[in-house]
């Protein structure tokens, strides 16, 4: 397999999982199966296996076609790092032992005059500065057949290895549940106060993935919102249920506060972005114009682009309109998936969900979303897509007022194109680097798209046979922050006391994200800017609220190890391939926690279940 025909197998399985994020399996689709007749007036929404490939189709493959047109402008003429992209890209080259890629200098930071005050680029220093090792291509750095063959040995063997560990230590759990539910902070607070660990090894893995700044905030948030809100709440007898309870417990009280901080942290992070997008588009209304215009067959560049005074036009793209994408497909694509897409949500939801004409608007809405989620994603490597959809919800809370069910579904239309869009496009950038065919990532990513949706339907409706969604193994936290900010939306109804607590809790987003905001335009020799990465991220402490404490404590210990492999590759000097391989393991210790749980799926289908409940607490053990 060549580097190109990798790089178009990950960009397929890439489309293929991202579809339960995009068409909302975990946030939207349960959110809707919580509507109570008494609270909402209509009756929960379950989705059957054939209205979930319905809803699937509907929303499967709007962001694909969005993608492509936006290569040219964020890839080609601005130079976007896309970082997790350009890391896919070079963890390839290691692999198939080829010289590293080289990247590109933004566009946007190659000019004073044009640089964003938003969120702030990642720019091509960040990696050139970093302790890994770097070479350019068509250097003579080039591994030599046996370092190849060695690097690639040690990859697998180091996949190998934490998959099993993961795997081994999953199944175990399924017989013996008391395994994931440990009471190290004592039995009261376990029993009462839901403060378990948990050392499941696949979240040490996405910790490791994660970083330990980002964790560090998700720890900080779980430490006021479980550790200081819950007790309050529940004393002052604000959440009168059970902690656990998301309607009437503290549990439920103080996602309240997180959904405030979340909310206000994305609106003050996209304010700057949405301000250069609508700079750019209308001060250079022809070069934006251009991309849904080609003079060719095939997708081109802008004939005025944005940056065309401070940047040199070096005809950066060297592909032939044969490996491009044809200009009728994307066109014909984006139309036809919109209407496609109206009338299948009209089919699935009915007339009185959600009308037609508020459908065509979440995916107009979904293709300005995506715009400003690919350009976050590019330069910064986090696509906003939780604040996207709250601006969505916050518009048809005016389009359609009362209505729950339309508020959440034009919410998650709309988001599903901004997150499709921003995922692949990391996968387009990983294509360039290594010289891979836009039009075949293309069809790949369509490819991958069209399988997730049996895929996708089937396995949610194998799990919701399976387990109960939300549930003990499955809460879904993000189902009940859809939901209650549509509830919000209708009649402003709020848990006693939680009005005060969410003004302070989103007064703390704003500060936190100026702060951010202010550390990211300053100089790069103030103190400020140097320790910018320290400063909390507001949904990361938000997520700290949402999730119970065993869901952030095992992935602080990943960012620790995270942290700590890193600053020791640093003191020694160690090559690149030495770096990714930390990243290999992480890989495993999720992968092997996610193939052995369908594998504890089929288990509970049959009717096998638990060897043992000893150990097991009431309320925080999943045992029956």
């Amino acid at each position: 397999m060549t580097p190109q025909e990798h790089v178009i197998l990950q960009t397929t399985a890439v489309a293929t999982g991202t579809m339960p994020l995009a068409a909302g399996f975990v946030g939207i689709i349960p959110a809707l199966s919580l509507l109570t007749r008494s609270q909402d007036g209509v009756d929960p929404i379950n989705l059957g296996w054939m209205a979930s490939v319905f809803w699937s189709f509907a929303v499967a493959f709007f962001g694909v076609f969005l993608a492509a047109p936006l290569r040219k402008q964020v890839i080609i003429k601005e130079k976007l790092v896309f970082p997790s992209g350009t890391a896919t890209a070079r963890l390839i080259s290691v692999l198939h032992g080829i010289p590293h890629v080289k990247i590109s200098e933004p566009a946007y930071a190659q000019s004073a005059s044009v640089r964003r005050r938003g969120y702030e680029p990642i720019a091509a220093e960040a990696y050139e500065d970093s302790e890994v090792d770097q070479t350019v291509a068509g250097s003579s750095t080039e591994l030599s057949p046996s370092s190849r063959e060695a690097i690639v040995k040690s990859g697998w063997k180091a996949l190998g290895w934490s998959f099993l560990s993961s795997g081994s230590l999953t199944l175990f759990a399924y017989f013996f549940p008391f395994v994931l539910s440990i009471p190290i902070f004592g039995t009261h607070l376990a029993t009462k106060w839901l403060w378990v660990f948990s050392p499941s090894l696949s979240y040490v893995g996405q910790g490791i993935i994660m970083g330990f700044p980002t964790t560090l905030s998700m720890n900080l948030g779980m430490l006021v919102g479980w550790g200081i809100l819950s007790p309050l709440a529940k004393l002052n007898g604000w959440a009168p249920g059970p902690v656990s309870s998301m309607t009437d417990g503290s549990r439920g009280w103080i996602l309240w506060v997180a959904l405030a901080i979340m909310t206000a942290d994305s609106l003050v992070s996209l304010f700057p972005m949405m301000r250069g997008a609508f700079t750019l588009l209308f001060k250079y209304p022809s070069g934006w114009y251009s991309l849904l215009r080609p003079k060719s067959g095939a997708i081109s560049e802008p004939t005025s682009h944005p940056f065309a005074n401070d940047v040199p036009d070096d005809q950066d793209d060297v592909e032939t309109s044969d490996r491009l994408v044809p200009s009728v497909v994307v066109v014909w694509g984006v139309v036809g998936s919109i209407a496609l897409g109206t009338i299948i949500v009209w089919i699935v939801f009915g007339y009185k969900g959600i009308q037609p004409w508020a459908t065509l608007i979440s995916f107009l809405l979904g293709g300005l979303f995506s715009l400003l989620g690919v350009r976050a994603l590019g330069e910064t490597d986090l696509n906003p897509v939780s604040g996207l959809g709250k601006m969505s919800q916050l518009v048809f809370a005016v389009l359609q007022p009362g209505n729950v069910i339309a508020n959440i579904i034009a919410g998650g239309v709309a988001e599903a194109g901004a997150q499709q869009a921003g995922d692949l496009m990391q996968d387009i950038k990983a294509g360039h680097l290594l010289g891979a065919s836009p039009r075949a990532q293309f069809y790949g990513q369509i490819f991958g798209s069209t399988l997730s949706i049996f895929v996708t339907a089937t396995a949610y409706s194998l799990y919701t046979r399976a387990y109960p969604i939300p549930g003990p193994n499955f809460p879904t936290p993000t189902a009940f922050v859809w939901l209650n900010l549509a509830r919000l939306l209708r009649d402003g109804s709020l848990p006693p006391k939680s009005g005060t607590f969410m003004l302070f809790g989103a007064a703390f987003a704003v500060c936190v994200s100026l702060l951010k905001l202010r550390a990211h335009s300053g100089p790069s020799d103030s103190k400020l800017t140097r320790y910018r990465k320290w400063i909390p991220s507001g949904i990361a402490f938000a997520i700290g609220f949402l999730n119970t404490p065993s869901f952030s404590l095992a992935r602080l210990i990943g960012g620790i190890i995270e942290y700590t492999y890193h600053q020791h590759l640093s003191r020694m000097g160690r090559s690149q391939s030495d770096s990714i391989k930390i990243i290999i393991v992480a890989s495993g210790l999720v992968l092997g926690e996610g193939v052995v749980s369908v594998v504890g799926l089929i288990l509970r289908m049959v009717g096998v279940g638990a060897v043992s409940c000893w150990g097991c607490l009431p309320s925080v053990c999943s045992c029956p």
